[in-house]
């Protein structure tokens, strides 16, 4: 199973401030404890939204709102996408994130990415599944045809 998890914008983050050198000491062993467990797909952090924009949708028709945008809380400053055999495994590898002193209230999100995978075979055409497994392929750059 695949897994997102979200670490919120807070008002340092939105400013582009950067975290004290024990913050990123934290989270590269963070990051370096998922690599040696085998769990992380991706993991990256992001401008402030100021860098940004959002697309937002009218009557069929696509507006581009430039950042910043007010709400830090509602925001994200990064993210990482782990590999695990369970929701609970999941969120206990959230748990240890290393939080900043300070960091009160929501600062990260959980969430269950969707598979291909995870269709049953009788419910999806098999031309589509080739389509998905083939872009996946593609994606991680192995050529070598299913």
């Amino acid at each position: 199973m695949k897994f997102m998890i979200v670490g919120k914008a807070s008002a340092e983050t939105e400013a582009g401030e950067l975290p004290s050198q024990q913050v990123v000491d934290d989270m590269h062993a963070y990051n370096e404890s998922l690599v040696k467990a085998g769990v992380l797909l991706a993991g990256e952090g992001l401008y402030p939204s100021s860098e940004g924009v959002q697309i937002a949708y009218s009557g069929g028709k696509a507006t581009v709102i430039d950042g910043p945008f007010a709400e830090a809380k509602e925001l994200i400053a990064g993210f990482w996408l782990i590999q695990v055999k369970s929701r609970e495994e999941a969120i206990e590898w959230a748990l240890r994130l290393p939080v900043p002193p300070g960091h009160d209230g929501i600062g990260l999100d959980v969430w269950r990415v969707f598979d291909a995978s995870d269709v049953p075979d009788d419910s999806l055409p098999a031309q589509e599944r080739e389509r998905e497994e083939e872009m996946r392929r593609r994606l991680v750059g192995d050529d070598t045809p299913a």
